[in-house]
């Protein structure tokens, strides 16, 4: 079973000693169409709006606001509102996330090299430095750390429930979750 879900942001239990746990909200989710387990289901995110999301809510009968579109496995048999019991019974999630993006960085920031001395007239400074090898092989290695593009990835963990309030939708996972607050991510019941 899986779920979109919002990234609230983290906090702490009051217990001594104290967990650090990350607040998601789980978000209004309709069923439209279940083949096999397997759904195409609607949620709702910002105004986009165009003919193709006019044509979808047409079919499955849906309002205004339900303007995306994904497919995931639910306990759903048939199309409504999207049953959220597993997550009260569940005891660890698989939650997927993008990283924040950072661009395109250079190898100290990105793979935490010590750069050059800063002393003395130098011109090493953040840079890479000798990248290659002798006559043999003649060639860069793949997967020689580089600069390049740093973040946004998706990046799965597993996180242990805290909590889960069917009535507001919040759920309270032990540690921390990728992303930015307000980003949507997806859960999966591991266990």
């Amino acid at each position: 079973m899986e779920f979109i879900v919002q990234k609230i942001g983290m906090s702490r239990t009051v217990s001594v000693p104290s967990t650090p746990v990350t607040l998601l909200k789980v978000l209004d989710t309709k069923v439209c169409e279940v083949t096999d387990g397997v759904a195409i289901v609607s949620y709702s995110k910002g105004k986009k709006f165009n003919k193709a999301i006019e044509g979808q809510q047409k079919k499955y009968n849906l309002s205004k606001e339900f303007n995306r579109f994904a497919t995931m496995s639910v306990a759903n048999a048939e199309a409504g509102d999207l049953d959220v019991s597993g997550l009260g019974e569940a005891q660890t999630l698989k939650t997927t996330f993008k990283t924040k993006g950072r661009g395109f960085t250079g190898a100290v920031k990105r793979w935490n090299f010590a750069g050059g001395r800063a002393s003395h007239g130098h011109r090493m400074g953040r840079r890479v430095g000798s990248i290659g090898n002798c006559e043999w092989p003649g060639r860069v290695q793949p997967g020689k750390k580089m600069p390049g593009q740093y973040g946004n990835t998706n990046v799965s963990v597993k996180n242990d429930i805290v909590s889960f309030d069917a009535e507001t939708g919040i759920l309270v996972l032990k540690g921390s979750v990728s992303g930015p607050n307000g980003a949507l991510g997806k859960v999966k019941v591991a266990k």
